[in-house]
Formats: C-alpha cells, sequence, structure tokens
C-alpha cells in the first residue's frame, strides 16, 4: 500500500483529481504531500490504471456521502459538547482546590494553576482521548457517591471476575458482559495506550505475554475505569503517567527473579548464583 490513508490529505487530493477528469499519472503523483513515505515514482506507478468515467461518477458520489456523513458527525459532536456543559460536575474546576467553576477557593495557590474541565482531564490518561472521555462521562455519570470505591464502578462495568462458588468450593469466572458503550470506550483506549511506553502501555505488554491479549484488554480497561472513577469523584484530581519503568521500580526483587529465570532458561544445566561484590580496599 503506497498510502495509509486513502482519504487523507494527499488521498483525496487524488480523488478529487481524478474525478475532475484528470489521468495523467505524473500529475497525480505530484499532487502528494511532500511528508509521505512514497516517492513521485511510487505514486505515479500506483495511480497507473484504467480509469474510465463510470468510476469518476461512482467516486464522486460515494465522495458526496462521506462529506455529508462528516457534516453530521461534526453536527453531533457538536451537540455532545454542548449537552456536557449541562451536566454537574463536568464544567471547569481548579485542578489545585477543585472550585467548579473556573474561579479559586480563598487561600487557594492559583498562580500557574490550571483550570480543566472533566473531559480534558479524562483526556490526560493515556490512550483515552475526547471522544471516549465523552463516553465514560456518559455511561458512569458524575455522581460516583453511588460507588463507595473505584473498584466497585469497575465492577459495575463487569471489568472484575467474578467468584463462582459451590458449597466450599470457589473459584473465579468470566468478567461478564457489562455496559457495551463504556467497555468499547476503555477498549479503544486500551489499544491506544498499548503503543506507547507508559505505565499503562507497559502493564498490557506484560499481561500481554503471559496471558493473551483479551485478558490484557479486560485489565488495563479495569485500570482506567478505575482512574477516571477517581477523576469524576475528585474536581482537583488529575493524571500522572509513573513511567514505563513503574514496575521494575516497584520490584526490583521480582524483576531479579525474572531474569535469573530468563538468562537459567537460556543456557540449560546452569544456575545463576548472585554473590556480593567485595570493595576494593578489601580485595586489595
Amino acid at each position: 500500500m503506497v498510502i495509509s490513508d486513502l482519504f487523507g490529505a494527499s488521498g483525496r487530493r487524488f480523488l478529487n483529481a481524478l474525478v475532475a477528469g484528470e489521468r495523467s499519472p505524473r500529475a497525480l503523483a505530484a499532487l502528494g504531500d511532500t511528508r509521505l513515505k512514497a516517492t513521485r515514482q511510487q505514486l505515479a506507478d500506483a495511480l497507473t490504471g484504467q480509469f474510465r468515467e463510470v468510476h469518476a461518477f461512482e467516486i464522486a458520489t460515494h465522495l458526496r456521502l462521506i462529506d455529508a456523513i462528516n457534516d453530521e458527525i461534526a453536527r453531533l459532536d457538536a451537540r455532545i459538547e454542548q449537552q456536557l456543559t449541562s451536566i454537574p460536575g463536568v464544567a471547569p474546576a481548579c485542578t489545585s482546590c477543585g472550585l467548579i467553576g473556573g474561579g479559586h477557593s480563598p487561600g487557594c495557590a492559583s498562580d500557574g494553576t490550571p483550570v480543566l474541565g472533566l473531559v480534558e482531564r479524562l483526556d490526560e490518561v493515556t490512550g483515552v482521548g475526547v471522544r471516549n472521555a465523552q463516553v465514560v462521562i456518559a455511561e458512569l455519570g458524575t455522581d460516583m457517591s453511588v460507588f463507595p470505591a473505584p473498584g466497585h464502578a469497575a465492577a459495575w462495568a463487569r471489568l472484575t471476575s467474578r467468584t463462582l462458588q459451590s458449597g466450599t468450593t470457589a473459584r473465579p469466572g468470566r468478567t461478564g458482559k457489562g455496559n457495551p458503550y463504556l467497555r468499547a470506550a476503555l477498549g479503544q483506549s486500551v489499544m491506544a495506550a498499548a503503543r506507547t511506553d507508559t505505565r499503562l502501555g507497559e502493564q498490557y505488554r506484560r499481561i500481554a505475554r503471559r496471558r493473551g491479549k483479551q485478558k490484557a484488554i479486560v485489565a488495563v480497561s479495569r485500570v482506567i475505569c478505575e482512574i477516571s472513577a477517581i477523576l469524576i469523584a475528585d474536581p482537583a484530581a488529575r493524571f500522572t503517567d509513573p513511567g514505563a519503568d513503574y514496575y521494575s521500580r516497584a520490584n526490583p526483587a521480582r524483576q531479579t527473579r525474572s531474569r535469573i529465570r530468563e538468562i537459567e532458561r537460556l543456557n540449560p544445566g546452569m544456575k545463576v548464583t548472585l554473590t556480593p561484590v567485595e570493595p576494593a580496599a578489601t580485595a586489595a
């Protein structure tokens, strides 16, 4: 594939030129953005073919439909943003004192303290984004008093394993279906976070290596859901990523054992033993 997005800036210029009657591959290739990885020759080769007027008519029809749908999406986005402003707890609040409405309480150190809305604070969570933040607010709500703890919000969303008990025997069960809209938004957030060098991205990769991608998606979705519940409950709270090295800092002994097991796996029949290093003066 020469370009990744056919309906991006360059792709749209190619299509509009074809609809307008341009058929020269070199002239069409010249419309490509200079930031494209493909060369002019590669673009010209890809744009060489049997393109007839019937194709131009069909493409023009589809482009008009796409533009109409995009216009409707833009109207819906504007309506959603308008509706969000009327929901309690979504308005901008001081991230120091938590006062909603853009003001500051007496004694608040307001110098340089940002005033952010709930959507903006949720957007700071790795992978969430504005649209998914709006879905989280719509599905979780803004009254976190119904959940005694953030973990209860994740349990309500069916992101925690259930306990199946028969007599004295108890075993973990499936998480359940939960709210499909909330789970879809959290799942999209997880896949976006998985490509980042952050704590959430590292958590996804660690779990995916050991237990598979589906369990990793559910586990990180639970974390994002709990973070969202904390941010919704506290107007002054903000998300701060602890970094991709969070797990190595949190438990160095576990990391040491993991590295030793890896070395022993690569060297069958050998055993790794750690010995203290003697100070230089003692050795002399």
